[in-house]
């Protein structure tokens, strides 16, 4: 009889060892549970935010006259997924444009882009906004009438002689097609190409004002443009 506790305990531990596979094989049938059950492709089509920084290049054709020149900058966008079809972006743009006589300075735009998802990582957008022109001394000859030929404010018929410097902003329309390459569950990058057109309304205040009203005395000239671009980007989820 004092030999039964000992017995006892040799029983429970050899119950206990026996016990410890089937809790091991429990445990990883827990851990198996809790794996990913959607793929990447399904993650990037459920609805959430979008942010997506972008590197461009691309050209500004000026129409009527009016300057135009290479672009350079940078994009950004944010944005809805809203199913497995629609997104909702707003995009930003900020160049600068490079031309020896021609456009020299900043052009931005922002624009709203419901975005089709067609296949894949294949996307087509189309947006509309506003979108600006920012020019310093530019080295341009300047259009006639000029400032001291004039004592009230004076719109030009066109731009075929464009302004010596343009601050204005105006319509900007885009289309764009993408194609982005999953890197994973939160992030993805690809190329894109845009089609990009923009109605300046550029102003030059003269510094002298009208006689009668004490208003600012201001040239102004309207600048269409055309353009094409190529970016890169990267977005997040």
């Amino acid at each position: 009889m004092p030999r039964q506790p000992a017995t006892i305990a040799a029983a429970a531990l050899a119950l206990v060892i026996a016990l410890l596979p089937a809790a091991r094989a429990d445990a990883k049938e827990h851990a198996r549970a809790s794996l990913p059950t959607t793929t990447r492709e399904q993650d990037w089509q459920s609805l959430g935010l979008r942010i997506g920084l972008a590197a461009s290049y691309g050209g500004f054709i000026g129409l009527d006259g009016a300057p135009g020149g290479h672009l350079v900058g940078g994009n950004l966008r944010i944005g809805v997924r809203l199913d497995a079809r629609w997104s909702l972006y707003a995009s930003f743009n900020y160049q600068v444009a490079l031309s020896s006589g021609g456009l020299s300075g900043l052009r931005y735009s922002g624009t709203l882009e419901p975005t089709w998802h067609v296949w894949r990582g294949l996307s087509l957008s189309v947006g509309l906004g506003f979108g600006g022109i920012v020019e310093a001394s530019t080295g341009r000859a300047d259009a006639t009438p000029l400032a001291n030929e004039i004592d009230t404010s004076y719109t030009f018929p066109d731009a075929s002689t464009p302004l010596s410097r343009c601050s204005g902003v105006g319509l900007a329309a885009v289309v764009r097609a993408e194609y982005r390459f999953q890197l994973g569950r939160q992030s993805s990058t690809g190329p894109a190409v845009e089609l990009t057109g923009q109605w300046t309304g550029c102003a030059v205040e003269t510094g002298n004002e009208e006689p009668d009203t004490a208003e600012p005395i201001v040239r102004r000239q309207w600048w269409p443009h055309i353009g094409a671009s190529f970016s890169w980007i990267v977005v997040w989820r």
